[in-house]
């Protein structure tokens, strides 16, 4: 208790203001809300999140990932989620600390390490949750803690970083580590596809092509996509035209058909019916919702 608890001071001094706040740390950012959020749709890239105080739900396909400071996510590739932070007030704010994860570095602690596994394990999901380990929580209030010292951060944050590395790569969260840092592992190889998918979410959508892209049959990515993803191709190409859209109704002032066409919808009609289905509400009634207020997606 006194680790999460210092923990949450260290996070609650360098964001003072609700926000993801960058730090001085590359990959490290601090995220602060003192009310719970509305739903936030959006990509989650590959990252450690350690929740201090309050607690946040995250969305994936179906599953919905519920967690707080006894426990850590971990997302392994590229992920559009719905993230909320449901646990916040102003005197017990939501207190979070996001590390992105690093391949090379990841990498290269496992070479030092030696083999850790006889084979390579079959994807999961490339979000999990995990129990929160005392070991694993110092580190993470030892890097932390270096905001307080810049000049000790070129020096220090990355054996600090480097421990939070190795605890997760020797825990429960070992395989999905090792996957993102395996050139030519299951996880690569999705993550070549969704790659290849972000690049080109606006043009017409073809498995074959992007299963080239992956090195993989169109039917070992199909299913190898959803093991890790929870959605097809498809739906992952769906999910990035429409948040864009959001962003350009939201943030560009695009009416909504020129927002659809814009991320490659020929059909008006159609593009209404799945952001609906996306988003709760047709685009002008969202977009109603949001005006005025500043969302924040925070890890």
């Amino acid at each position: 208790m006194r680790q999460v608890e210092e923990l949450a001071a260290l996070i609650a001094r360098f964001a003072p203001t609700d926000g993801v706040h960058d730090t001085a740390i590359p990959r490290l950012k601090v995220v602060r809300l003192s009310q719970p959020s509305e739903p936030m749709h959006g990509l989650h890239e590959p990252a450690l999140c350690i929740i201090a105080q309050g607690a946040k739900q995250v969305i994936l396909g179906d599953k919905v990932y519920r967690y707080d400071a006894a426990h850590c996510l971990v997302v392994s590739l590229d992920l559009p989620v719905t993230g909320q932070v449901i646990e916040a007030t102003p005197d017990k704010p939501y207190l979070c600390v996001k590390l992105e994860l690093d391949p090379a570095a990841i990498g290269a602690l496992m070479l030092e390490a030696g083999p850790m596994a006889d084979r390579e394990p079959e994807p999961g999901l490339g979000m999990t949750l995990s129990p929160m380990t005392p070991a694993l929580l110092d580190a993470a209030i030892r890097l932390t803690s270096l905001l307080a010292s810049p000049a000790d951060i070129p020096v220090l944050a990355p054996l600090a970083e480097r421990e939070i590395l190795y605890r997760l790569l020797t825990g429960e969260q070992a395989a999905h580590l090792r996957q993102i840092a395996v050139a030519e592992s299951k996880l690569q190889q999705v993550n070549r596809a969704i790659g290849w998918i972000k690049r080109n979410y606006r043009k017409p959508f073809s498995l074959e092509i992007v299963a080239a892209e992956a090195r993989m049959s169109a039917s070992a990515l199909h299913l190898h996509f959803k093991a890790v993803t929870a959605m097809s191709p498809l739906q992952y190409q769906k999910q990035l035209r429409l948040q864009e859209a959001r962003r350009l109704i939201l943030a560009n002032a695009h009416d909504a058909a020129s927002a659809g066409f814009e991320v490659g919808y020929e059909s008006p009609s159609q593009f209404s019916r799945e952001y609906s289905r996306l988003f709760g509400a047709p685009p002008l009634r969202d977009v109603a919702r949001f005006r005025g207020r500043e969302p924040i997606y925070s890890g």
